[in-house]
């Protein structure tokens, strides 16, 4: 079983509303559950050994819903209003509340270095990193962004896909460029820049092309995207072109492959009648493209619709076993599936 560490999961968002609903964050991560996609059952099962957990505030008045294709499959999803901050503020305490619970538990590692997260996964417990999905908790004076750092945040993406203090975000459409909007605003350039100091890694999944090469011009950093694809095969607003890719790689970044569907198809739909080929073609690209030292794995668990035959974190070594069966070597599975995040992680965090 090749071990993997996954650079994006959302199960911070479910175990706060598992918990909103009476259930024990706790329990259901430690006990296993039939909802979503990890706990630690079926992270163990499938060999997910750890990855980014985001904190994300979620969309005001329900989930998050993409638009319907018109009838050439073409969709754009208006982005949200920007959020209030007191109550993304009180929520992402929530959620840092819930980490920090299953860290005293036992039930994960909040790793803090990579030697925590090595050593975690050799203790077979799961090595969770914080990461926050949009800056909406963080105000513009960052003192929140030192009180997040010392509760265990090591990784942050200035926005999600809707605008805040700091920058844009792209929209979920298809077919679209990234290069919808403004990039990064005064405050981010200024909280890229604390980032840089204080060895927090910078995301550059879900901003606009502009704020993309934005971070590129301040940051010291890799270029990191998290969780996103290959704009050249799937050209949804959310992928990246090839010229981020060259410049990636350029940088020793890094690109973590997107599991949800509509980052993966030709027709960019959200259905979980996906194959694992899809996904395969996506990580040639990337690796063509960058070099297989810059390629990584993103799942989006727990915050996307997957290809079916993934499923859930216990599905993760079918998608081993495809990229082996496409010709890439043990070394190069080592290396998509943890080592080129821990490689960039180390960077980034000034180990």
């Amino acid at each position: 079983m090749e071990l993997v560490f996954d650079g994006h999961n959302d199960v911070l968002l479910r175990l706060w509303r598992s918990r909103a609903g009476g259930v024990d964050p706790v329990g259901e991560f430690r006990d296993g559950t039939s909802e979503g996609h990890i706990d630690g059952p079926r992270a163990k099962a499938g060999g997910l050994a750890g990855g980014l957990c985001a904190i994300y505030i979620p969309t005001t008045g329900g989930d998050f819903v993409l638009k319907e294709p018109d009838e050439k499959g073409h969709y754009s999803t208006p982005l949200e209003k920007p959020l209030q901050r007191q109550p993304s503020l009180d929520i992402a305490l929530d959620m840092a509340s819930i980490a920090l619970r299953l860290d005293r538990a036992g039930a994960w590692r909040l790793c803090r270095t990579t030697a925590d997260i090595r050593k975690a996964i050799d203790e077979g417990t799961f090595a969770a990193v914080m990461h926050m999905e949009g800056c909406e908790a963080i105000d513009g004076d960052l003192d929140a962004l030192e009180t997040f750092y010392a509760a265990g945040l090591r990784s942050l993406g200035p926005v999600w896909s809707r605008n805040n203090i700091f920058g844009h975000g792209v929209p979920f459409a298809f077919p679209m460029s990234p290069d919808t909007g403004p990039g990064l605003t005064d405050l981010g350039f200024e909280l890229v820049k604390a980032c840089n100091r204080m060895g927090i890694l910078v995301d550059l999944a879900h901003i606009t092309e502009k704020g993309f090469w934005d971070v590129a011009k301040v940051s010291d950093q890799p270029l990191i995207a998290s969780h996103s694809n290959a704009h050249a095969l799937t050209p949804v607003a959310r992928n990246l072109t090839d010229k981020q890719l060259d410049a990636i790689k350029e940088s020793r970044g890094l690109v973590g492959l997107n599991y949800a569907v509509t980052m993966l198809r030709d027709d960019a739909r959200d259905d979980a009648n996906t194959p694992l080929s899809d996904m395969v073609r996506h990580i040639d690209h990337l690796v063509n493209r960058m070099g297989i030292d810059c390629v990584a794995l993103g799942s989006d668990f727990d915050g996307a619709t997957v290809p079916a035959d993934i499923a859930n974190a216990a599905g993760n070594q079918k998608l081993v076993a495809a990229l082996k069966t496409a010709g890439y070597a043990d070394e190069d599975l080592k290396k998509i599936c943890r080592e080129n995040w821990l490689r960039v992680l180390a960077s980034a965090w000034h180990e």
